[in-house]
């Protein structure tokens, strides 16, 4: 089992950035990818994000892609989401996500989520 607690949404205008954190825990010392999904009211969760054990496999979906940027820091058990240039239609509330068994890159190999962390961008 992992643990993953989110941290750093927030209101924001568009046009500026916020950077999303997450701890796992429970696994520590054990490979697993992270990633991050979002929902926004009314609409399907959609994979924003994921990365690999190793860091070097990532995946982040074209909507956001050149704005947002995953990284990882195994040390700390830690995942991020740096989202720059925001605009309204990113607002949602951003999950963190683990994958036990794959290497991140697909939405449908995860099985652990965070309670989430809510990001509101104004126009």
């Amino acid at each position: 089992q992992v643990q993953l607690v989110e941290s750093g949404g927030g209101l924001v205008q568009a046009g500026g950035s916020l950077r999303l954190s997450c701890v796992a825990s429970g696994r520590t010392g054990s490979a697993y990818a992270l990633g991050w999904f979002r929902q926004a009211p009314g609409k399907e969760r959609e994979f924003v994000a994921g990365i690999s054990w190793s860091g070097r496999r990532t995946y982040v979906r074209d909507s956001v892609k050149g704005r947002f940027t995953i990284s990882r820091d195994n040390a700390k058990d830690s995942v991020y989401l740096e989202m720059n240039s925001l605009n309204p239609e990113d607002s949602a509330v951003y999950y963190c996500a683990a994958d036990l068994v794959g290497n991140g890159l697909i939405p449908s190999g995860y099985e652990y989520w965070g309670q989430g962390t809510q990001v509101t961008v104004s126009s």
